[in-house]
Formats: structure tokens, C-alpha cells, sequence
């Protein structure tokens, strides 16, 4: 794995939306579409908001997917996948077409319809971050599937899962975090021919060290990003302090 270093998460988001942007153009000129997954995180934030300010990109010949969100919310509630996604990049430029996980229904119906939208065509990057417990999208260690059958599916969060989210101020206590979401699996999420991880602060430092030096197990899902042959891992100094 491609391992990128930087002093700081404003540095890491500027150079790893530039790398982002510079792949998106390459593409652009040999394909009619491109057809991008993006995680909403706030370890996220400082790439999405400067591809918005990426020079030269068509926009209106993306289109763009996202990896999970969480079930058991209000349609407009702010800490929704989606919602979050909308305000950092959507609303901002002309994207061809958003499709956005619904999860209003049958979650196991809308995992089906959201797998059927995926496979129309193939995907051809994602940027996704990892977790505190080394989760890839709400791939959480146990329940990770590293053969997983579907493409997207009905999860249970973790409870270390759920503390992250606390923890980085999207609820008021662990309760009120959602129990389970719809999630891209494991191996939907490395069919895509280029992975963009954006991994900055210190609460990543020790799945940082784990997904470059452990064993490639679902104790931590993010090591399985070592078997893929195209994934660049951006770090800034905290997130990379184990590693010295």
C-alpha cells in the first residue's frame, strides 16, 4: 500500500484531493462517466472541501455514491451520511447524479436497490477513511465479512463504533448513536480500481499501525486494504505517530 505522510490534516486533505482530482481528470478523458464512492466523516472533511475547489474537473460527468449511513434517523437529521455529504461537497458543485442511500422502508430492500444501483456499472474510486476499531465504511470487527456474498447490507454497530461517533460530537449521548446502518461490504468496497484513505488525528494512530502491521484479519478490517492493488493511505503526523 501506497503510505503518504504530511504534517498536518489541512496539508493531507489538500494533497490528497489533488491526487483525487488528478486521477478523476485521467479517467475523464478516456470514459464518458466516472462513478465515485465518498465516506462522510469528519476525518473527511478537509479533502471533500478542497476537491470542491479542484480546478478543471467536470463534474457533471460524475456520478457519485456514498457508503453507509446510519438507520433509525429523521430524513433531515444532520448527522445523516448523506445529509452531511450534501452540505461538505454536493451542494457545491454540479454533480451529473447523487444517489443517496435511502433508508426509510425495508432496510433489507433498500440494501438490495442501493447493490443494484452499484453494479450498473463499475466503480471507479472510493474515498473512504478507517475507524477507531479499524472499520472500513460500518464494517465493524465482528461482523466483518472479508467474502461477504452482498454488496451492501443491514449492520450492527459496534460498541466502539458508536463511541467514535459520540466521541467526534454527531450525538449528544452513546444512546441516542444508532445500533445498525446500511453499509457497502468489504468486498464491494475493493472492487473499485482505486482507494483514496484519507486517515488523520491521533484516536487513528493505533488502526493506522494496525492496518499497516498486523496480520490481515476482520479483528481489524482495514488491513485487508493491504491486498489491493491500487490504495494510497494519507496520514498526517498524529495519525502516523505509532508508526515511528
Amino acid at each position: 500500500m501506497n503510505v503518504r505522510r504530511f504534517p498536518d490534516r489541512a496539508v493531507l486533505g489538500r494533497e490528497a484531493a489533488a491526487d483525487i482530482a488528478a486521477f478523476l481528470r485521467e479517467r475523464l478523458a478516456s470514459k464518458a462517466n466516472v462513478r465515485v464512492v465518498f465516506a462522510a466523516a469528519p476525518s473527511q472533511q478537509e479533502t471533500l472541501s478542497a476537491l470542491v475547489e479542484a480546478p478543471d474537473l467536470d463534474w457533471s460527468r460524475i456520478t457519485a455514491f456514498h457508503m453507509d449511513d446510519y438507520l433509525g434517523l429523521p430524513a433531515d437529521a444532520p448527522q445523516g451520511f448523506g445529509n452531511w455529504l450534501r452540505r461538505v461537497i454536493f451542494d457545491h458543485v454540479p454533480v451529473g447524479s447523487v444517489h443517496l442511500m435511502r433508508t426509510d422502508g425495508d432496510p433489507v430492500a433498500r440494501s438490495k436497490e442501493y447493490a443494484d444501483l452499484l453494479a450498473e456499472a463499475p466503480v471507479d474510486a472510493v474515498c473512504l477513511g478507517i475507524g477507531v476499531n479499524g472499520h472500513i465504511a460500518f464494517n465493524d470487527p465482528p461482523y466483518v465479512d472479508f467474502a461477504d456474498p452482498l454488496a451492501v447490507k443491514v449492520v450492527t454497530l459496534d460498541s466502539v463504533s458508536r463511541q467514535q461517533q459520540l466521541d467526534e460530537g454527531h450525538f449528544p449521548t452513546f444512546d441516542a448513536v444508532p445500533s445498525q446502518a446500511i453499509t457497502l461490504t468489504v468486498p464491494r468496497l475493493l472492487d473499485a480500481d482505486r482507494l483514496f484513505c484519507m486517515v488523520p488525528g491521533v484516536a487513528k494512530a493505533p488502526a493506522v499501525r494496525r492496518t499497516l502491521h498486523d496480520e490481515i484479519t476482520t479483528d481489524c478490517a482495514s488491513t485487508i486494504l493491504r491486498t489491493h492493488a491500487d490504495c494510497t493511505l494519507y496520514l498526517d503526523a498524529d495519525s502516523a505517530s505509532e508508526l515511528d
